[in-house]
C-alpha cells in the first residue's frame, strides 16, 4: 500500500496556502464555499450545526447510508447571513431537490422535509454544551476490498454534543487530489467529492499524499489559527455518490483503499482559533 510516495518532510509545506474554505450547515447536505470564516474550538463557526433526524429511530440521517436516505447531496444548505462569534446562529436556508427553498424558521419545515425524504424526519440543531450524549448514525459499507466491513450497515456514535463524525475539521491538499487523479485517471477527482473544510493549495513539486506527514504536528494558518493534525481521514461510500454533474463512481473509493489505506486528507482539532481566509499561508507552527 502506498502511504506517501513523496517521503517528504513536514517542513516542505512551506509555500502552501488556503485554496478554498467550505462550511456545511446541515450534516450531509451540500454546503457553501466561503472567502473567510471564524474558526472556533468546534471548527468553522456554524459547520454541521444542524442535522436531519429520523424520528422513528432517533438516528442522524446522512449520505453514509444512501440505500436508506437516497442522495443527500441533492439538498443544499447555506446561512441567510454569515454567523458571528458570540451571536445567535442565523437562519439556515435549504434548497430541496425540486428547487423549493425553505428555512428552519418555517412552521411547516418538518412536514416539508419529511415529504422530501419520504420518511418522518425533523431538523435538529446541535445541543448546547459538551455534556450532551453522542448521537447515533448509520453507515453502509460497500462490498469492496480494503474496508473494515463489506456490504453491511453499521451504527456509529458521533462525538458528544456535535454532529461531526470524528473531528471538527477536515483538511485536504491539492497534492492528494492530483495523486489520486494520476492513480485512477478514469475518475473525476474534485474537491467537492471529499467535503473538506480547508483545501490547502500546495506547490507543484509537492507530490503524493503529503498531509500524511502532518499528523502529530501543528499547522499554522495565517497569523492566528493553529490546528493540531490528529489523524488520517478514512473515507466511505459518500465519496462515490453523484453530485451535480459528477457521476457515481465506486472507483473513487477503491483508489483511496488501494493506495492510501482508504484515507483522503487529515482530521484536525483547533489549538487556537481566529479568522481564516482564502490565500492565507499554511506552514508548520
Amino acid at each position: 500500500m502506498e502511504t506517501n510516495p513523496s517521503h517528504s518532510s513536514p517542513s516542505r509545506i512551506q509555500g502552501a496556502s488556503v485554496g478554498a474554505l467550505w462550511r456545511y450547515p446541515v450534516k450531509s447536505m451540500m454546503g457553501e464555499e466561503l472567502n473567510a470564516a471564524e474558526v472556533t474550538e468546534r471548527g468553522l463557526l456554524g459547520d454541521r450545526q444542524f442535522a436531519v433526524v429520523d424520528r422513528a429511530t432517533g438516528k442522524i440521517g446522512g449520505a453514509k447510508n444512501p440505500r436508506k436516505w437516497g442522495n443527500f447531496f441533492d439538498f443544499r444548505a447555506a446561512y441567510v447571513e454569515p454567523p458571528q462569534t458570540g451571536s445567535k446562529i442565523p437562519a439556515v436556508r435549504i434548497t430541496l431537490p425540486d428547487g423549493t427553498v425553505v428555512t428552519n424558521q418555517q412552521g411547516d419545515l418538518t412536514q416539508v422535509l419529511s415529504q422530501a425524504f419520504a420518511r418522518d424526519v425533523a431538523l435538529e440543531e446541535v445541543p448546547p454544551g459538551v455534556g450532551s450524549p453522542g448521537a447515533t448514525a448509520e453507515e453502509y459499507w460497500p462490498d469492496m476490498a480494503g474496508l473494515d466491513y463489506r456490504d453491511t450497515v453499521t451504527d456509529f456514535e458521533l462525538p458528544a454534543g456535535t454532529f461531526f463524525d470524528i473531528a471538527v475539521l477536515h483538511l485536504l491538499t491539492t497534492a492528494t487530489i492530483d495523486r489520486l487523479r494520476a492513480l485512477y485517471p478514469e475518475g473525476r477527482f474534485e474537491v467537492r467529492r471529499f467535503r473538506p473544510n480547508i483545501v490547502v493549495s500546495t506547490r507543484p513539486e509537492e507530490q503524493g499524499f503529503v498531509e500524511n506527514d502532518w499528523i502529530g504536528h501543528t499547522v499554522a494558518i495565517g497569523d492566528e489559527v493553529r490546528l493540531a493534525i490528529t489523524g488520517p481521514c478514512a473515507r466511505c461510500v459518500m465519496i462515490t455518490l453523484p453530485q451535480g454533474d459528477l457521476p457515481k463512481d465506486s472507483g473513487i473509493l477503491r483508489a483511496a483503499a488501494q493506495h492510501n489505506g482508504v484515507n483522503v486528507g487529515v482530521y484536525a482539532s483547533v489549538a487556537r482559533g481566529g479568522t481564516v481566509r482564502r490565500g492565507d499561508p499554511v506552514t508548520l507552527a
